[in-house]
């Protein structure tokens, strides 16, 4: 055993072996050196368990070399194939953004560019300046900022507005916001004192005006977008609030978690505030996503009150939780998408794919059908159903959008063989994501842009 081990190799040997000098071109010096350690305390590992194996030769070394390098090469963020069923899916990665949006990504990502420099006055400016003209425009808000998302929008805005002072706000909008985040716990890390009111249920004008204080410094409404409550109930509209605001020289905030701009009753589904109403109704400062029903990238937005809105950016917080020249390209060529309304559905990715009907959706159905189910022939059976997609990320919880799915069902009705049938699924070079529901796999074909797409993704999956 002392003379196999011996005749091991030497890692210099390897590193100046033919067999290597592709692996190290592209990987280097350090990190091939790394790894061909790696490979050979394996080897070692393996002769001193098997006397009988086989030595292996410098092209076999270099060869598990470049292997374990690419492997550990691999980029874990990739792309997938979203067929859930629901629209804006968080742990997929919300919004997909317009082909207008990622070339500007692309040419400010690429380059320098003016992110806080005024090319007029050749002197440093603001770089809220390039898109908060426009959120005005769109809002009708006389100031706005932008910060990395809506969570980040309700700290800074609370934590300007109502440090060490009290907020008022309605039991029942004590919201979760996902990932275990609430309502409570944002606003304690932004060192105010939550102040609740009312009931879980029923809350009226009354109850704020006996939970205001001299110490209140803000009203706060939150927008109960990911859950609703049915019933025996009663809330103070935002109107109402303001009035009370005014009357005790208190500014009201609403936070509208996943936020839009537009009417979504003219798309086919359930009405949701828009900015503009909850502005004009008298809220001083709204906070709204970037990257739910706006449909860009991952942002939240702060509109509102000048003064207000001046207080917020002066906080040494907001350089913490500003957006970058990326963000900024993107969100600003998605807002001008905005200006046409009527183009707009066909324009912005997530509402053309929240408003898309099941007549549009079934022709790629039955394009996929047949690959689909020769791909997995002898292990399930796939047919075309009519299911009920959601739109997700907290949007119109109860608003079902119907839809067309292809049903995999496994042949032997085994549970393991439908969870074979995922994991093959998801191993694909494009994932692709599915919804297991009552012992079958639903491919919900709502947000696939092409048939061709998912036929091209699963190819090979027979073999996997």
């Amino acid at each position: 055993m002392k003379s196999v081990l011996q005749s091991i190799p030497s890692v210099d040997r390897i590193l100046s072996s033919p067999a290597l000098a592709a692996t190290l071109a592209s990987h280097g010096h350090s990190r091939c050196t790394t790894a061909i350690r790696e490979v050979l305390k394996q080897l070692r590992k393996d002769l001193l368990a098997n006397d009988n194996s086989a030595i292996a030769t410098d092209a076999d070394i270099a060869g598990m070399t470049a292997a374990l390098l690419a492997a550990d090469n691999q980029i874990s963020l990739t792309r997938v194939i979203n067929l859930t069923g629901t629209v804006l899916h968080t742990n997929l990665g919300r919004a997909s953004l317009p082909s207008s949006a990622m070339a500007a990504i692309e040419d400010a990502a690429t380059g320098a560019v003016n992110l806080e420099f005024d090319l007029a006055q050749g002197q440093r400016g603001d770089r809220d300046d390039h898109i908060e003209n426009l959120i005005a425009e769109l809002t009708g808000a006389e100031a706005a900022t932008v910060v990395n998302n809506n969570a980040a929008a309700v700290l800074l805005a609370l934590n300007s507005l109502a440090e060490g002072r009290e907020v008022c706000i309605s039991r029942g909008e004590l919201v979760e916001i996902g990932g275990s985040f609430r309502i409570p716990e944002v606003m304690q890390k932004s060192n105010c004192t939550l102040v609740e009111l009312g009931a879980t249920n029923r809350t009226h004008a009354k109850d704020y005006e006996q939970a205001i204080s001299p110490e209140t410094a803000l009203l706060l409404k939150v927008h109960t977008s990911n859950y609703e409550i049915r019933g025996f109930t009663q809330d103070v509209s935002y109107a109402e609030l303001a009035d009370i605001g005014r009357r005790h020289a208190l500014p009201l905030m609403a936070d509208l978690g996943s936020g839009t701009l537009v009417n979504l009753e003219d798309y086919g589904l359930e009405h949701e505030p828009t900015v503009q109403e909850v502005l004009t109704a008298g809220a001083d400062i709204v906070t709204f996503s970037g990257d739910k029903l706006l449909g860009g990238p991952q942002a939240g937005i702060i509109a509102g009150r000048r003064d207000l809105i001046n207080k917020i950016k002066r906080n040494p917080l907001k350089r913490a939780l500003r957006v970058d020249k990326m963000t900024i390209a993107a969100l600003t060529h998605v807002l001008r998408l905005y200006r046409n309304p009527d183009g707009l559905a066909s324009a912005l990715p997530t509402l053309r794919n929240l408003s898309r009907q099941p007549d549009s959706i079934r022709p790629m159905a039955e394009a996929v059908l047949p690959h689909l189910a020769g791909q997995l022939q002898g292990r399930a059976s796939v047919t075309i159903c009519e299911v009920a997609s959601q739109i997700g990320s907290g949007a119109l919880p109860l608003d079902k959008l119907p839809s067309i799915a292809l049903r995999i069902e496994p042949a032997d009705g085994r549970d393991s063989t439908l969870q074979a049938i995922s994991a093959s699924l998801r191993a694909l070079p494009t994932p692709v994501i599915g919804r297991l529901h009552d012992g079958a796999m639903y491919l919900d074909l709502r947000t696939l842009e092409t048939a061709e797409i998912l036929i091209v993704a699963i190819q090979g999956l027979s073999a996997s």
